[in-house]
């Protein structure tokens, strides 16, 4: 019986096709490119890897002009997946793959290291390039028009990072790209970095030093203000030289520390509050924003940080695959210091969120998108479109399909927050076959889909590109 779990099969071939089939009405004043990126290839030879985190990248192009919309999709030539076809088997470690279990082994690649360029997480414009992200400071850049891969995008800068996030925020006003990273040593480092338009130079906006950092996938941005969130996921550096785990595998949760917040100020990296909270769990800030001398921060959390585990592939192919979604949980940060409070904001859970990034970003907003699950034993079946602060939820389903991250798209013309349209990959088990799926972003209603000629497995994250 076709389900969703044909979306954590490997996609192995690529395709370019001009020109799509449409059905309904697909609107002329979409013209641009919307870039899909994520996992399609999850095994080498005999070796498989063990989390959908850990498959090799694809990127995937739908471009629209007139009405029309092609396709085509192409895996990112990394060192990684390079190396892995010529040898047979996986080489590099990724996030809970490791080739290299052995204490020996493991010492042997802190002096020869080969940290993983396979960018399967985002897409961003890194000076004149389109780049693919991981979590690894190491963008892959590509060709917008035939996906081909340039290779990984060199830094004009000596700022040595090990981590860094796969979601930058473009600041508003500025065009800068703020970007969160992570060092490892005997003193560990959170840094913020800033990378001016049309450069690629990342200038340090602040350094804080830590002893066991906390795995932290996003971070929050207002006007003035950087929001690092230290979930209780926490690591001994040491750990990852000695234990022989795959990287993710050496944190360990500790609810006792709780959460803390860190707001730090852009103008001059001075860290300006910090707040205590209860344990949890995010990989997704939402968006941030002052108000009343505080920050208010929204993120999608978890209890615990169990969904990392429940995102494995033998979980995910099974018959209980996690729902994979969180609460939109609103943190409010006081900026005189003391303790965060929060509260859940309505009761549909969502993932992957996205908002209209133009008008919203940094300021008080109204609406989140996201994928949702709307049948227990399924994974990600229908969208959400939620308001914020009020909870109140709109959803799209359709039997048996499953969609991905909605990329909201203004109209040209629009003065609503909401006007303009919503792109979703969705996967059809049944057809075997994935399609674009178009939603009027007031109404949330389908007015159009274009369907792919194969089924595209889940991906994470993508961007739209006039």
């Amino acid at each position: 019986m076709p389900d969703y779990r044909l979306g954590f099969e490997s996609l192995r071939h690529e395709l370019h096709d001009p020109d799509l089939p449409v059905q309904g009405d697909w609107p002329d004043w979409l013209t641009g490119t919307l870039f899909r990126n994520g996992p399609a290839q999850f095994e080498v030879g005999e070796e498989e890897y063990a989390h959908w985190f850990d498959g090799h990248a694809m990127l995937h192009a739908f471009r629209m002009d007139g009405g029309t919309v092609g396709y085509r999709n192409r895996f990112v030539q990394s060192q990684s997946r390079t190396e892995a076809l010529q040898d047979g088997r996986i080489v590099r470690s990724e996030f809970a793959t490791d080739p290299c279990m052995s204490i020996f082994g493991r010492v042997m690649s802190t002096f020869n290291p080969q940290p993983t360029d396979n960018a399967s997480i985002n897409v961003a414009r890194l000076d004149d390039q389109y780049v693919a992200l991981t979590a690894t400071p190491l963008p892959v850049a590509f060709d917008p028009e035939t996906l081909e891969t340039a290779g990984v995008v060199e830094y004009a800068d000596d700022v040595a990072a090990d981590m860094s996030t796969p979601h930058p925020h473009v600041e508003p006003g500025t065009g800068r790209l703020l970007t969160q990273m992570l060092s490892f040593g005997r003193q560990c480092q959170y840094k913020i970095g800033a990378i001016p338009p049309d450069s690629r130079t990342r200038e340090l906006l602040a350094t804080l030093s830590v002893d066991r950092p906390s795995y932290m996938h996003s971070f929050g941005m207002t006007e003035h203000y950087v929001v690092l969130s230290e979930w209780p996921l926490t690591v001994n550096p040491l750990d990852l030289l000695l234990r022989g785990k795959p990287f993710i595998e050496n944190f360990e949760w500790r609810p006792e520390g709780g959460t803390r917040f860190r707001v730090l100020r852009k103008r001059d990296g001075a860290e300006v509050a910090t707040l205590a909270a209860d344990p949890a769990f995010g990989f997704h800030h939402v968006n941030a924003f002052e108000r009343d001398g505080a920050v208010v921060c929204d993120i999608v959390t978890y209890p615990d940080a169990s969904i990392i585990d429940d995102l494995y592939l033998d979980r995910l192919r099974s018959d209980d695959p996690t729902p994979g979604t969180g609460h939109l949980r609103r943190y409010t940060l006081p900026l005189d210091g003391g303790a965060a409070s929060s509260r859940v904001l309505g009761d549909e859970q969502i993932e992957l969120p996205r908002i209209h990034e133009a008008a919203a970003v940094a300021r008080p907003y109204e609406y989140v998108y996201g994928i949702g699950t709307r049948q227990e034993g399924q994974f990600s079946d229908q969208l959400v479109k939620m308001g914020v602060p009020d909870g109140m939820t709109q959803t799209w389903h359709e039997p048996g399909t499953h969609p991905g991250e909605p990329v909201f798209v203004p109209h040209p013309e629009g003065t609503a927050e909401d006007d303009g349209v919503v792109l979703s990959v969705v996967l059809d088990p049944a057809g075997e076959e994935s399609f674009l799926l178009l939603l009027d972003a007031d109404s949330f209603t389908e007015r159009a889909r274009a369907t792919v000629p194969h089924p595209i497995p889940f991906g994470f994250h993508g961007q739209f590109f006039e």
